[in-house]
């Protein structure tokens, strides 16, 4: 029996080389001249630095993305959960790293699966997750690395004090099939810190934080080959800081709303929006309001509500509300004509849960649909 597939079965479903306007809305669009300047930026930044870049499949979950993020020069990816890992694996990503703690038989279960198909690398902050995953290794002989996360500032996970660092790392050393890999130390807070001056100066205590860790662990005779870590917002810093040989952005391919509104510095980062979702206004009902079909099925508001794009025709009108299905618009008091089927582009406040939201991007160049990429990983959140 032929199942339907409403990616390409669907009557009026676009395909590579139609215009923009055959779009269906609401859709997730990437404009791939500024995707291209965005991927090719961080692999600069990293490369002129001699600073591994892992880069985070949470944001993108799509193998087609982490490929081309590879071919750039990533040495892997990062994914914050087991079962966002599988279809990277299974798409020929060699080297995945765990950036999360995970507890659980079913976690475990994953963990040894993916650790006999891919170079796999796991986070712990208790001794409790290190015994497990040490029987673990045992009973399936899969050898894993394993990295102590340390918490910098963030107050979420990773331990604070550099006894309780040793603890883990001792720990790892009693299991013969796991093998100490460094540290990972992220801080997210940091990443959303508007002014530049702010962030740089915020950064530079945290990584100071780790630089200390760093020591400690070498005047007691363990070495750190790797500390992985850092972000979007940080890497630019955390490039520079003689602290970290990894970092982990994720949003830097897209740069969405809430990124968008740091300050950035003329001498690091110049990335560009690259992601967006195109609706159409489908009510002018209300007066001095219209409708679009973009709510909160297409749209994550964490972050804030969506911004028209500023170099769109839309741009004079303000989201102002989401409903499951619809979007609130409000409409500036001099415009004098009826905006019932015009689409206009919008910003997601925050990629990583709004690319969750959708099964596939459409890429586009110079007005035409250029790729059509599929998003593996989302609702993977096991």
């Amino acid at each position: 029996m032929n199942l339907w597939n409403p990616l390409q079965d669907a009557p009026g479903r676009w395909k590579v080389g139609d215009p923009l306007e055959n779009v269906g809305t609401p859709a997730l669009l990437i404009d791939l001249q500024a995707f291209d300047h965005n991927l090719r930026q961080m692999a600069d930044l990293a490369r002129r630095h001699g600073i591994a870049l892992r880069p985070h499949a949470k944001a993108h979950k799509s193998t087609a993305i982490s490929r081309q993020q590879i071919e750039q020069g990533a040495v892997g990816i990062c994914c914050q959960k087991l079962s966002e890992a599988y279809p990277f694996a299974a798409a020929g990503v060699r080297s995945i790293h765990i950036s999360n703690e995970f507890v659980g038989k079913d976690k475990l279960a994953m963990a040894m699966d993916l650790a006999g198909r891919v170079e796999l690398s796991v986070c712990v902050d208790h001794m409790a997750q290190i015994n497990a995953l040490g029987l673990a290794t045992q009973r399936s002989g899969v050898a894993l690395t394993v990295f102590p996360e340390v918490d910098i500032g963030q107050g979420r996970c990773g331990v604070s004090d550099a006894d309780a660092l040793m603890t883990l790392v001792d720990g790892i050393a009693r299991h013969s099939l796991l093998q100490f890999g460094g540290l990972q130390a992220f801080h997210g807070g940091l990443q959303h810190i508007p002014g530049w001056a702010e962030r740089r100066q915020a950064t530079l205590h945290a990584t100071e934080r780790v630089a200390q860790c760093v020591r400690f662990l070498e005047s007691r005779g363990v070495p750190c080959a790797v500390v992985t870590g850092g972000g979007t917002g940080t890497a630019e810093f955390d490039v520079a800081s003689g602290v970290y040989t990894e970092i982990q952005p994720g949003s830097y391919i897209f740069l969405d709303g809430h990124y968008g509104a740091n300050e950035w510095h003329h001498g690091g980062q110049t990335s560009r929006h690259s992601l967006f979702i195109v609706t159409t206004i489908m009510s002018t009902a209300k007066p001095g309001r219209a409708v679009c079909d973009l709510g909160l099925k297409g749209v994550a508001v964490d972050s804030g509500l969506p911004g028209p794009w500023t170099h769109d025709a839309g741009s004079a009108l303000r989201y102002v509300a989401a409903n499951d299905e619809h979007g609130v618009l409000e409409l500036p008091p001099d415009l004098d004509r009826d905006l019932l089927g015009e689409r206009l582009l919008l910003v997601p406040g925050h990629c990583d849960p709004t690319v969750n939201l959708y099964q596939q991007y459409t890429g586009f160049r110079d007005g035409k649909v250029a790729c059509l990429w599929n998003i593996e990983s989302r609702g993977l959140s096991q």
